[in-house]
């Protein structure tokens, strides 16, 4: 079975966007290509344990194993090495990447406290999107009661979309709550 959102984007937001932009092809129409979610933990120089629950978490966010990034270089000032172990990533692409961003959009963003909408200005000028979030605990799948330490995590989602204008009309499209 298909992803719920690839069917719509498949449906509705393809022929808006051709209507909008005026694509002659189908294949020109901007698509989302992939979604890296990371956490970066500096804390886990001091504190190794801390890093299990990381991987664990972002494990349940993702429904997908992530890869332990490592330092490349060694910082005296913040007391870290090379080849320490410094945060967790995962990159989503296919149904997978479908299911996050439906996930992301329509369950865990409005639950936010005082949310209004994502800023449009976290755009890269080649139509890819990035938002930081504060905190773990708005995805239904983590347990409160587990959560030793909340962290932070970015999520950059990569799209196909020339301009950054496309990329504001397709994550829009696609149901991205964007600030007025």
């Amino acid at each position: 079975m298909a992803a719920r959102l690839k069917e719509f984007y498949c449906k509705n937001v393809v022929p808006a966007l051709t209507k909008e932009f005026g694509y002659k092809n189908v294949m020109a129409v901007p698509k989302l290509e992939k979604i890296a979610v990371n956490i970066g933990l500096g804390e886990a120089t001091q504190n190794a344990k801390l890093m299990d629950g990381a991987v664990n978490e972002l494990g349940q966010i993702a429904g997908q194993r992530p890869v332990i990034t490592k330092a490349r270089k060694s910082i005296a000032a913040f007391k870290l090495r090379e080849g320490m172990s410094i945060g967790c990533m995962v990159t989503l692409r296919g149904d997978r990447m479908y299911e996050f961003f439906d996930r992301l959009v329509n369950v865990a963003l409005p639950r936010v406290r005082d949310f209004r909408g994502v800023s449009t200005k976290s755009f890269d000028g080649r139509g890819n999107y990035t938002l930081g979030i504060k905190e773990q605990l708005i995805f239904p799948e983590i347990d409160y009661a587990k959560v030793e330490k909340t962290k932070g995590m970015n999520i950059s989602i990569t799209t196909t979309a020339r301009t950054d204008a496309e990329g504001v009309a397709l994550l829009k499209a696609m149901g991205m709550p964007f600030r007025q």
